[in-house]
């Protein structure tokens, strides 16, 4: 019977150790990275006839969805998601309208919403417009649809 000596067997498995280090590190480097999800955000956004947000009939309604990149079925979504973001999902500055802009004062209302979630929070926003010119007459692109 032949016997191995200590230095052999040191030899063998740090040799073993090694391949086994080796192959580990080929796999760890081969594997996909974790996905890294956005935080959700994706919204409906009306366009209704009418003073309040529960009961007006709605004309228009889009999908705005932001991450991972902006699309939907909003005209222009890079634009109103670059304005979203610049707001931090705050939609009041984005209803504001232009001080340049001049509209008649009748009163045939005009109501937007947005329902959703911005950056994982759930948003519901409502605001009436006098007239639909007043709504047009906004610097956003958000509710320009």
């Amino acid at each position: 019977m032949r016997t191995i000596g200590r230095g052999t067997v040191l030899g063998v498995a740090l040799g073993l150790t090694c391949l086994a280090g080796g192959a580990g590190l080929a796999q760890a480097a081969d594997a996909p990275e974790p996905r890294r999800y956005a935080a959700p955000n994706a919204m409906v956004l009306t366009v209704g006839q009418g003073e309040d947000p529960q009961t007006a009939p709605v004309r228009r309604a889009v999908l705005l969805s932001c991450a991972p990149t902006p699309h939907g079925d909003h005209p222009d979504p890079a634009a109103a998601c670059a304005e979203l973001r610049a707001t931090n999902g705050d939609f009041a500055p984005l209803t504001a309208v232009a001080p340049d802009r001049a509209c008649t004062l009748d009163w045939n209302p005009v109501t937007v919403t947005a329902e959703g979630v911005w950056e994982g929070r759930r948003v519901s926003y409502a605001h009436t417009f006098p007239n639909s010119c007043a709504k047009d007459a906004t610097e956003s692109s958000v509710f320009a649809f």
